[in-house]
């Protein structure tokens, strides 16, 4: 089953109001009382509804296969929900939620019990419930469709926008944004002031971890954060944490000295943005010399495994070197089978998704694993899965720590000058890269059409009237020109005009410099899909 654009939108807000349905009926059986548990205002829970859309683009293929079916989506959900809880530690500096008391938790972020539970929620949603939602949503009519999405859409970017600055402590300036008149700017203030408290007030009723601080520190340390102004005068201060935080617990954090307070002078220090890019460079092109040597060794052909038309840079592989780093870094000194596990299920999921992926957005499969045994749908297959897990370990036991200290000694002005050049041109390169596939499918799309034959009903016979009967449509009834409509159809026309001549022009660059030959070339297992 194919979703249209509209149909994840519309699943997208279905979802997240039933999961947020759900978890304010599993918080008022456990507190007893209602309490609103998404993080914004609105009655949803972004998670289930972005876990709910990742289902329907990259599992429709597994719907006969119950058993993957059920195995991917717990791990789809899994990551999102783990992801999800890093990055609220990472900008509140305290845990949304914690499964850390419940058995078989992994750092409190996801927990056995709640990942075979969105396995369930995987089932039951691509088997029983989207079928019968979007058999129930094509009666909708367009329009209304699209009123509705791009309403609800901008009320969600308003209410998160809201509630992320009223958390933060971030209010906005009423006498930056009105400035007409003081009793305006007044009101604005006191509005403010009312929400963001009123926001971070529920906020604290939804995770406990959030607590309000009152008084002058927090545990005695003068050294608190500055607090937003409540209505009544006071402040309300959101997480606060007190003390610092180990470095393997918050990965990307830098840590002084203790006592010294200066800051450390070391270049990409920890797991952090430019160490990361850095990584992801060392592994694409590390990753495409090892595939091309592989390919040797195995099938006696030199072929190139580059991702993009500029180098030898196997995104895949940069990608993947850096979400692993990013996920497992904090277990690094895990035991090799946790580890092992882990970068098989990781990297199996992953490569699944950059595979559907690929053919989604390019039309194109490039790689094929159907005939090697224990495969999914040609996209994986075990054995490639338990490479992943031998990698992860070698990454993160052997690799990861040399590279790690050799990033670490670049001068600092001169790492991120290199770093910030390197992603302006892997941008650049992979547009290109996308230009040149997607006209590459252009064109044996052509090439695979039917030419029109003769005498076929596109070919106008002499005197048939067709000429006479289109110029007296263009003419009108009474065959004069209206002036008013003459240059408006001119500047149209003219406008589509400049289209096609620039679409051309990008075509005849895109023909010359990267022929079919060149092409086949650089992605020699491509495979057009219809």
């Amino acid at each position: 089953m194919l979703y249209a654009m509209t149909d994840l939108i519309w699943l997208f807000f279905i979802y997240s109001f039933a999961g947020w349905c759900m978890e304010v009926c599993y918080a008022a059986l456990r507190r007893k009382k209602f309490v609103n548990r998404g993080f914004v205002n609105s009655p949803v829970c972004p998670i289930y509804g972005f876990s709910a859309v990742l289902f329907a683009v990259f599992l429709p293929e597994l719907t006969e296969r119950p058993f993957f079916l059920f195995l991917g989506g717990m791990l789809l959900a899994s990551l999102t929900e783990y992801a999800t809880g890093m990055l609220m530690e990472k900008i509140f500096q305290r845990k949304l939620w914690d499964y850390s008391e419940i058995k078989y938790n992994l750092s409190g972020y996801i927990c056995a019990r709640y990942c075979l539970l969105w396995g369930l929620l995987a089932l039951t949603a691509m088997l029983f419930l989207n079928p019968a939602l979007c058999g129930i949503l094509k009666e909708i009519p367009g329009p209304v469709t699209l009123a509705a999405q791009w309403l609800a859409s901008g009320l969600l970017l308003l209410d998160f926008i809201t509630t992320s600055m009223a958390v933060l402590g971030m209010k906005l300036k009423a006498g930056r944004l009105t400035r007409l008149s003081r009793k305006m700017k007044h009101t604005s203030r006191l509005l403010e002031n009312r929400l963001t408290a009123a926001v971070q007030r529920r906020m604290q009723k939804a995770f406990p971890s959030i607590e309000a601080v009152s008084g002058e520190a927090c545990a005695g340390k003068g050294d608190s954060g500055k607090g937003i102004d409540a209505g009544d005068g006071g402040e309300v201060r959101s997480a606060k944490v007190c003390g610092k935080a180990k470095a393997d617990e918050a990965p990307g954090t830098e840590l002084a000295d203790e006592g010294s307070g200066k800051e450390s002078r070391l270049f990409a220090q920890g797991c952090c943005f430019y160490k990361l890019v850095a990584l992801f460079f060392i592994g694409a092109f590390l990753g495409d010399i090892t595939e091309t040597i592989f390919c040797l060794l195995t099938m006696g052909v030199l072929m190139s495994r580059s991702s993009v038309v500029y180098g030898p840079f196997s995104i895949v592989w940069g990608l993947g070197c850096a979400l692993l780093t990013l996920f497992l870094y904090r277990y690094r000194n895990k035991s090799d089978r946790h580890i092992f596990l882990a970068g098989t299920l990781l990297g199996g999921a992953y490569e699944y998704v950059c595979s559907v992926f690929t053919e989604l957005v390019f039309g194109t499969v490039f790689w094929d694993y159907s005939g090697f045994a224990f495969n999914l749908g040609g996209r994986i297959n075990l054995l490639y899965c338990f490479f992943w897990g031998i990698a992860a370990v070698v990454w993160l036991k052997m690799i990861y720590p040399k590279l790690s200290d050799l990033i670490e000694r670049l001068p600092v002005r001169a790492g991120k000058i290199l770093c910030n050049c390197l992603i302006v041109f892997m941008i650049f390169n992979m547009a290109i890269s996308s230009l040149a596939l997607a006209r590459y499918t252009e064109r044996h799309a052509a090439a695979d059409q039917p030419l029109v034959s003769e005498g076929s009903a596109s070919q106008v016979p002499a005197g048939s009237g067709s000429d006479t009967a289109s110029g007296d449509a263009f003419a009108g009834d009474s065959g004069t020109d209206i002036p008013g409509d003459s240059e408006a159809g001119t500047a149209a026309g003219d406008a589509s005009d400049a289209e096609t001549d620039a679409a051309d022009a990008l075509n005849d660059f895109l023909d010359k410099h990267f022929p079919d030959e060149r092409m086949e070339r650089i992605y020699p297992n491509a495979k057009i899909v219809d």
